[in-house]
């Protein structure tokens, strides 16, 4: 029977450059130790969070339905292939968003559920996700990584700080998570040992390590290696390319030509390219087992994105919103396909006998039905099977329940990862069909 030669962490290293490996049937990371009846060990199950403010197209965010019979609405429509692996969740919602105002009241507590301080002061609650960071996320490199495609409003709206609505992560009650925007940054937090751009190629720097590897891998495992590095390389190449369509997003420039020297590329202005930097750094993170907990924002709730890549360039995020407009619904499908894209990959990625989507809860979400501000219940999709826990192809129906709380499915996602509290937020009670 074949034991462990690798450590609980195997990584290919080089200088400054460490890169945590895919599952390999070859190298038991996973496990603390090696067990006789299963040496490859069970994969880990992975939390990922994705949102986009304002909501969705008030007519075309439902299902119905079961397995592969069920039936989509059109914002959800790039989620076809996945309705086997998806619970479509109605009727959910966080009370103490339905207090203050809009906007910033209804987002800065969505995963957590506390209440919010008004006034401009910032209080709010430690989420769900790094709430696991402090204690599932202690066994990766990367506790939790905490994504976005916009920046931060840090003004105030009717009495409430605008970083409520700029942020879903938060590190404690009076810290908001540090959000990562550039991609460069992203990349280099998951495999360099200090966060800079630096101009080395985290490649090369690990080709004669990696080269070291296949000599003790099988055909197989040589295959998913070299699979893996390309990827990476992929999203290096993108990253140094980022920046240079020039198709805006968000604002506008005053001038027809720059009256300065071009600055060195960060953030792409290239919305679509931004979102899928980020989606591909999100599956490189739990590929590698670097991270096991990510957020993704994929814009902040009264957003001022714009989207000249669907032709669509005339009116920012928030105010599409307010209409129930074909331009709307183009601009959610858009959103949707990032998700389908993500859940794509992982189902793509094997990991013994599951998908790196089924050991996954991915979790899509906005902090309003739709752009009226509605709150009353609160779009939720999840995708993946958290690690063979959760049965898909559900239409799970909460409205008009007493106990319907968001936190209840935070409850239940936790347990799922072996994290149990007695309470969070205003449940204390899992919801029993997650």
């Amino acid at each position: 029977m074949p034991s462990h030669h690798f450590s609980r962490r195997a990584f290919l290293r080089g200088t400054g450059v460490s890169m945590a490996l895919p599952w390999m049937e070859s190298l038991p990371v996973w496990g603390d130790e090696a067990r006789p009846q299963d040496p490859s060990s069970e994969a880990p199950v992975r939390l990922a969070v994705l949102f986009s403010g304002n909501g969705f197209h008030s007519r075309e965010w439902w299902a119905k339905g079961d397995g592969p019979a069920m039936e989509l609405g059109q914002v959800l429509s790039p989620l076809q292939e996945f309705r086997q692996k998806m619970l479509f969740i109605r009727g959910l919602y966080n009370a103490e968003a339905t207090k203050g105002n809009i906007h910033s009241s209804q987002t800065g507590n969505l995963l957590s559920g506390a209440p919010l301080a008004s006034g401009g002061a910032i209080r709010s609650g430690t989420s769900l996700d790094q709430l696991l960071a402090q204690t599932y996320g202690r066994s990766t490199k990367v506790s939790s990584l905490v994504l976005g495609c916009e920046k931060s409003n840090p003004s105030v709206h009717k009495d409430y700080s605008m970083l409520y609505s700029s942020h879903i992560s938060w590190t404690s009650p009076t810290t908001p998570t540090p959000l990562e925007i550039y991609p460069a940054l992203a990349f280099d937090r998951l495999f360099k040992d200090e966060v800079s751009r630096g101009d080395q190629s985290v490649l090369d720097a690990v080709l004669t390590d990696a080269s070291d590897l296949r000599r003790h891998i099988s055909s197989g495992d040589q295959r998913k290696l070299d699979e893996y590095l390309d990827s990476v390389r992929d999203v290096e190449q993108r990253i140094q390319q980022a920046g240079q369509k020039g198709q805006l997003q968000g604002w506008r420039p005053t001038l027809d030509k720059p009256n300065m020297q071009r600055p060195a590329d960060g953030i792409p202005q290239d919305i679509a390219a931004h979102m899928r930097l980020m989606a591909d750094i999100l599956v490189l993170g739990f590929q590698t087992d670097t991270t096991r907990i990510t957020t993704l924002k994929l814009n902040n709730d009264h957003s001022s994105l714009r989207f000249p890549n669907l032709g669509v360039d005339y009116m920012i995020h928030h105010l599409l919103s307010h209409s129930d407009s074909a331009d709307w619904l183009k601009v959610n499908n858009f959103f949707l396909e990032q998700v389908a894209y993500i859940a794509r990959r992982l189902d793509a990625i094997q990991e013994g006998s599951r998908t790196l989507l089924d050991n996954t809860m991915l979790m899509f979400c906005s902090s309003m039905m739709s752009g009226n501000h509605n709150n009353d219940q609160l779009p939720v999709v999840l995708l993946g099977g958290g690690g063979g826990r959760i049965q898909g192809g559900r239409v799970l129906d909460y409205s008009g329940k007493p106990e319907r709380q968001m936190c209840r499915l935070y409850l239940s996602m936790m347990d799922k990862m072996g994290l149990r509290p007695p309470q969070f937020g205003d449940a204390t009670t899992a919801l029993e069909e997650i």
